[in-house]
């Protein structure tokens, strides 16, 4: 284990030493570690078996820092106002992805229960910034198309969770003689965990803005303390039988807007410690989860996958945008860069237990190869379609993705239009 995890460290510092060229290129840090772990468990040199209890730690705790600093960056003034089109994507787009996705699984889910096939297309909606990081940093490519994808993805894995964890436990009631609990369990969960979130994410806030008026902190101990509010999120939900990752997120919702940028750790930390978090799980996927996930890939489970990817999420996301000022182009990019990443393997892993294990299992394993696939597909597609892109608006001219907000506005400047800044480059939040 030693040796394996030897190979893991110099893997990492030498990935981060060229961190900057690779981001070039079609390698992505999730398809690397990804792959990294699948190599090492496949070759004994680290037994992935030894590591599940540890994938299931680090998988929880980093979906509730991520889901509390994804949300707290999102200024919801600005999303009520600005974000045209995230405001749809989410509002309309998500929707949209549960119910084609329950339509376009069924026919090869046989046998499956409605909701444990709606569950499925549930998995499947989320998805992830970090797949195509390349996009939403690539400066040829409009700042608002960047913006708009950054605030879509830092969201959606958020507004996905209540209805992963709904139609759980709406799967597991169908599996049992008995199906009368499943509305009292999805109301505790879905409205006690809300509300210890909003509790603690506002008095947070506030308690941080009181003590740094006062200099009674430091950025250090702002980070500390940011961090220690996710965690207690979870926890205080947890006691009162809410749900503690749905508590988590709103509380960074609430937290972030009552401190209203004023936390620099909070970005800083998602751009370099959250990296490494992000890194560390990927790699744990692969090593524990991905070679088995590749035993159960049959035909139909690649048909779900490759259909979510190359029509549910695009045509959801077309329709969505209809009405708007959103190019055909644009709608198609949309659709596309819509990696699945952390959050479907993330709570794919949360609910196993939950289910029955006849369906826990094939579900895991399709959550497990949607995202590799995934990896793959929108990492090596990332950098040329970006380009291409960014050719097609050039000559569209003067045109809507070219404006800084929506609606009638003034162009970016050229200042604005290189490497993006702490509030427009960020997850989940700046301007649209």
């Amino acid at each position: 284990m030693t040796s394996g995890l030897l190979i893991l460290a110099l893997f990492a510092a030498a990935f981060a030493m060229a961190g900057q060229r690779l981001s070039r290129s079609v390698i992505t840090a999730p398809m690397a570690f990804l792959g990294l772990g699948y190599l090492l468990s496949t070759t004994g040199i680290l037994p992935g078996d030894d590591m599940e209890a540890a994938l299931h730690l680090v998988a929880e705790v980093t979906i509730v820092i991520l889901l509390f600093l994804d949300a707290s960056q999102t200024d919801l003034d600005a999303l009520k106002r600005r974000h045209v089109w995230p405001q749809r994507m989410l509002l309309i787009g998500m929707p949209l992805m549960l119910l084609l996705g329950t339509l376009a699984a069924y026919p090869f889910l046989p046998g499956w229960p409605l909701v444990a096939v709606a569950l499925v297309a549930a998995l499947l909606a989320p998805t992830d910034a970090a797949l195509g990081q390349s996009v939403v940093s690539n400066t040829l490519v409009p700042i608002r198309v960047r913006r708009a994808l950054t605030v879509e993805s830092g969201l959606n894995d958020g507004l996905a969770l209540p209805a992963v964890l709904l139609f759980a436990s709406l799967t597991a009631e169908a599996m049992e003689a008995e199906q009368t609990s499943w509305l009292v369990f999805a109301a505790k969960q879905l409205l006690l965990g809300p509300a210890a979130g909003a509790v603690i994410g506002i008095v947070g806030g506030t308690l941080l803005l009181a003590a740094v008026r006062r200099n009674w902190t430091s950025e250090t101990f702002e980070g500390v303390g940011a961090l220690a509010l996710a965690g207690s999120a979870y926890l205080a939900a947890t006691l009162i039988d809410g749900n503690g990752f749905i508590a988590a997120f709103v509380a960074g919702l609430c937290f972030g807007n009552a401190i209203k940028g004023q936390c620099g750790f909070i970005y800083e930390f998602t751009e370099s410690e959250g990296q490494l978090l992000t890194w560390g799980t990927f790699f744990l996927l692969g090593l524990a989860l991905l070679p088995e996930a590749l035993q159960h890939l049959d035909a139909a489970m690649l048909a779900i996958i490759l259909i979510s990817l190359f029509v549910v999420r695009p045509l959801a996301i077309w329709l969505s945008l209809l009405g708007s000022d959103a190019s055909p182009v644009t709608r198609v990019f949309f659709g596309w860069f819509g990696p699945r990443g952390l959050a479907t393997a993330l709570f794919a892993l949360l609910i196993v237990d939950q289910i029955d294990h006849t369906l826990a299992e094939p579900m895991l394993a399709l959550a497990i190869n949607a995202v590799w696939i995934s990896a793959l597909l929108h990492g090596i597609s990332a950098a040329p379609a970006a380009k291409w892109y960014a050719g097609k608006v050039e000559r569209m001219g003067d045109c809507p993705e070219t404006m800084d907000i929506d609606g009638p506005a003034r162009p970016i400047p050229q200042s604005e239009a290189g490497k993006p800044t702490l509030d427009s480059g960020k997850r989940g939040g700046g301007e649209e």
